[in-house]
């Protein structure tokens, strides 16, 4: 039992010294570690933005939508709360925008989610949530919590149970 306990003691100092240890950003005054994330999974001729969106003037009014209707039908994020231009920068459709008024990339796009899951941003800075690659001493691929969760839906629809395993014959 003793070991086990070290053994934990020693893994969550190692979390905590790597964590720390590794490059920084700033973001206005926030100083965060520097995340490597592979691109986000756009939808293929969405991106960029500014291709349709250029000579549009925004409209922050909530309305029912014209274009991207996919996205308005299965909108499911907080609805009552939340419109497009909330996250999206009106002026420069290719960054999101957070409430400060901060512009980021979309590879950045986890400070934009973390800024309401906070829990779940902290767990998954160390680690414990969302999906991690790479060498555990050394360089790490974060993967963006729209990798795995569509950010205007992003519950996890229900799985039907599968009948469990069958155990092999003797």
């Amino acid at each position: 039992m003793k070991i086990l306990r070290k053994a934990g003691l020693l893994l969550g100092l190692f979390l905590v010294l790597s964590f720390r240890s590794g490059p920084t950003t700033v973001h206005g005054s926030d100083t965060i570690p520097e995340f490597t994330v592979p691109p986000p999974p756009f939808s293929e001729d969405i991106f960029p933005c500014s291709d349709c969106h250029a000579d549009m003037e925004a409209d922050p009014t909530r309305r029912e939508l014209e274009e991207h209707v996919e996205i308005a039908e299965s909108f499911d994020h907080a609805s009552d709360q939340r419109w497009c231009l909330d996250c999206h920068n009106p002026d420069d459709r290719d960054k999101l925008r957070l409430v400060n008024g901060d512009l980021i990339s979309f590879e950045e796009s986890y400070m934009l989610c973390g800024q309401c899951h906070g829990t779940i941003f902290r767990d998954w800075k160390a680690g414990v949530h969302g999906k991690r690659t790479g060498e555990w001493n050394g360089k790490k691929i974060y993967r963006l919590c729209v990798n795995c969760h569509n950010p205007h839906t992003p519950r996890y629809k229900p799985l039907a149970p599968l009948p469990p395993p069958l155990k092999p014959d003797d």
